[in-house]
């Protein structure tokens, strides 16, 4: 696939705006002559290191902190692959790296920096992608898979990465666990700041236990009264949610249809939220469910991977390891609601499919796209995919509801 690609600002952007300058990371064996350099800023609950070289520890710290972090990506990478080294140290020519980072010492300091950021971008691309990791992610790897997926989408805007005190063991499910509900106000308190910027639009990516720190902070913000922020927050993508599916309904009904549909990535062979499931009572989670249909009509469209095959063993990041989703998640972001002016109405399509359009299911390729009755109300509100979707297989009313 083509991914977008746009040009590091000089160096000296990393070190403005109430920045504490730490040594690099990544010690590198083998230099690249021409590494490709992406910047992030990071919002996190975790307390800083003891060892000056990793910068955030998986403890939890006493309040919201903030860095700015340089990730070097190799001219070898492979779409879908996050390349690092099985042992030794990292290379620039073959592997991500933590390029550089520094501390951002004041919430003021943090939206100067993202106004930064943004400035340096065209008014097209002066969105943010807001990425909130899962389980068993220490901070390196958190930042890694981040920059590895926003790079793959092509994503043009700016990357932050929220990062809450995950210890990035798999004996630490239940430390996660409530780490992720400790989180959920420092998330607030991010999207919140993140409004106050130039920004146009935050879109939220979340992945496995970091959907329940998305959704119970996007819970909150609609029992604040300002469930959008004034318009500024945007998609909003969960990825293979680690949610009890009885919790998540709840949620919903607080949240009520958004304004619009949320996107669900769901896989039935995730191995991940299989285990999960069985340390929870063997009530089933939201990212391995089977009732497509009943979701959707929560106000969501939900996202079918089961039968896409990606490079992970346990089938818990086909968002990021198979190139085929991060390509439609790409579109998702970058295409925005509306549909091109020459396109026909998904809704005009539809009916002259003669199907029932309160129960549609379009397949694309592996990707099995169910939408919500709602959605097909407002067309110009709608699915990610492409078009010419609608000329591939259209399913009948029952789906692939049990």
């Amino acid at each position: 696939m083509t991914i977008t690609k746009f040009t590091a600002l000089p160096a000296v952007l990393l070190l403005m705006a109430g920045c504490t300058t730490l040594a690099a990371i990544d010690e590198t064996s083998t230099p690249s002559a021409n590494p490709q350099l992406e910047r992030m800023l990071i919002a996190t609950t975790r307390a800083r290191s003891l060892n000056p070289g990793d910068l955030y520890s998986g403890e939890r710290g006493a309040r919201l902190d903030h860095a700015k972090v340089t990730v070097s990506i190799p001219p070898v990478h492979k779409a879908g692959t996050l390349e690092k080294p099985r042992f030794g140290a990292p290379s620039t020519a073959r592997h991500f790296t933590l390029h550089d980072r520094a501390y951002v010492d004041s919430e003021d300091a943090f939206k100067r920096a993202v106004n930064a950021e943004l400035a340096a971008r065209p008014k097209e691309n002066r969105d943010i992608l807001l990425f909130v990791h899962g389980y068993n992610n220490d901070f390196r790897d958190s930042v890694l898979h981040f920059s590895q997926f926003a790079h793959d989408t092509g994503f043009a805007g700016a990357r932050v990465l929220f990062s809450w005190a995950s210890r990035g063991s798999p004996v630490e499910y239940f430390y996660d666990r409530e780490s992720a509900t400790i989180a959920r106000d420092g998330f607030e308190r991010t999207l919140r700041l993140l409004a106050q910027t130039n920004v146009r639009k935050v879109h939220i990516m979340a992945h496995s236990m970091g959907n329940w720190v998305a959704m119970e902070s996007l819970r909150q913000l609609q029992i604040s009264g300002n469930a959008t922020l004034g318009g500024k927050v945007g998609e909003v993508i969960l990825a293979s949610p680690d949610i009890d599916v009885d919790v998540f309904k709840s949620q919903m009904r607080r949240l009520g249809q958004p304004v619009k549909p949320y996107h669900l990535l769901i896989s039935r062979d995730d191995r991940a939220l299989s285990l999960s499931q069985r340390l929870s009572g063997n009530l089933p989670r939201v990212g391995n469910f089977s009732n497509d249909r009943e979701i959707a009509q929560l106000g969501i469209i939900v996202y079918d991977a089961t039968s896409v095959k990606s490079a992970g063993k346990l089938g818990h990041a086909k968002f990021a390891d198979a190139p085929q989703i991060v390509q439609l998640l790409g579109r998702r972001l970058s295409k925005g609601n509306v549909f091109a002016d020459n396109k026909p109405k998904l809704s005009d399509r539809l009916h002259s499919l003669g199907r029932n359009v309160g129960n549609i299911v379009v397949t694309t390729g592996e990707i099995v796209i169910h939408a919500p009755e709602t959605v097909l109300t407002r067309p110009e509100e709608i699915i990610a995919a492409p078009v010419e979707v609608l000329n591939k297989t259209v399913k009948g009313s029952k789906g692939f509801s049990n």
